[in-house]
């Protein structure tokens, strides 16, 4: 893959501003670049966290240490920095607290996982990444029997998906298994195309992404933060369908925006910026232009599939069914506003701080995988 220019326009210290905002509920003055910059997101899609948040954050910081997943020097110097309470927080409003604390455990357990995954292509332990996608996916079907394993990710998933399957009915579980299967699998995949240096084409990137992101684990844990597993035809409706992927594309997309510096620093290949770079002949300006257009996109077919969504559920027969839908759909709205505002606090994405911007302060590779 070609190297290509960093552009600190992408980046919260240093390079061209845009004008600054206030993050929510905290009036810290963050200034969002140019590039990055979404007014329709900054007000039309207000952020709100669920009151739990605080609690949240200390219990979720906890698990980490408890589950050994991070080290405690970086549990302490970065966990809360990160934010990734702060993202579920913003997206699951109405949820059980228990609820929202599994699904948050979750949370930072898959962004642990991800940057394991990235470890170990970055220092070639392809042996390591066979054998956890292995163990991964036996601990998915038999939580119970892997919550003691020598591996605190193994452990770990085993801990926070027992958790998740006592909310909903044993079909919600096998369905919830059945997606995360197919994003280890997807895992894998993006495995094999880092090794071999391979930028896959747009549209097999699109079809990737959504696996690797998750789309449909995110979606199916608003059921769980509703309280109500949905019937297939509901889920299936095209509206209902179609609101949460929108939902869940903008996601991925603006991480894309967001994590190209980061990305290309560290020679990824799996990003829609550098797809269209590779394959499509644009430059990086263009392709940053292309990538708003897709995401600006989005959010106005979201509109549009959002009140259709509504409307379908006005006319739901069982109140149950119709008040989980509308919470489901309210919340698929919430993760437009939590998702944007995460990319500009969290020290994820803050590469011009990093020492090297190919690896990232709160990791230890000495303790990721094999050592």
């Amino acid at each position: 893959m070609p190297a290509f220019p960093h552009s600190t326009t992408y980046s919260r210290t240093g390079g061209t501003r845009g004008a600054a905002n206030r993050a929510p509920n905290t009036g810290t003055a963050i200034a969002v670049p140019p590039s990055l910059c979404l007014p329709v997101v900054e007000t039309g899609f207000p952020r709100r966290r669920h009151p739990y948040w605080p609690r949240l954050q200390q219990n979720t910081r906890r698990w980490l240490l408890e589950k050994r997943l991070m080290p405690p020097d970086k549990v302490a110097e970065y966990a809360d920095g990160l934010c990734y309470t702060d993202l579920m927080a913003g997206y699951y409003l109405g949820a059980p607290d228990a609820v929202l604390q599994a699904v948050a455990d979750y949370s930072a357990w898959f962004f642990v996982w991800d940057d394991r995954h990235d470890r170990d292509i970055v220092h070639g332990r392809t042996a390591s990444w066979r054998r956890l996608k292995s163990l991964l996916h036996q601990a998915l079907d038999a939580p119970r029997a892997h919550l003691h394993h020598q591996d605190p990710l193994v452990a770990g998933l085993a801990d926070s998906v027992l958790r998740l399957y006592g909310f909903l009915p044993a079909a919600w579980n096998a369905r919830f298994a059945r997606h995360f299967h197919q994003v280890i699998d997807a895992y894998d995949r993006e495995f094999r195309n880092r090794v071999e240096a391979r930028v896959p084409p747009v549209e097999e990137y699109l079809a990737l992404r959504r696996l690797t992101f998750a789309h449909w684990i995110w979606t199916d844990l608003l059921e769980a933060a509703a309280g109500k597993q949905l019937p297939d035809a509901v889920r299936k409706h095209p509206a209902f369908r179609r609101a949460a992927l929108l939902s869940q594309e903008f996601a991925a997309w603006y991480n894309d925006l967001c994590s190209l510096p980061k990305e290309i620093a560290g020679d990824e290949v799996h990003n829609l910026g550098i797809s269209l770079i590779v394959h499509e002949g644009l430059t990086l300006e263009e392709s940053v232009d292309e990538l708003r257009r897709r995401i600006l996109e989005c959010i106005a077919d979201f509109l549009d599939a959002e009140q259709e969504t509504r409307r379908y559920a006005d006319g739901i027969g069982d109140k149950e069914i119709r008040d989980a839908v509308h919470s489901c759909l309210a919340n698929m709205r919430n993760w437009f506003g939590s998702v944007y505002w995460f990319h500009h606090e969290s020290g994820r994405y803050m590469v011009d701080s990093w020492d090297d911007r190919s690896t990232p302060p709160y990791v230890d590779n000495a303790l990721a995988g094999e050592k």
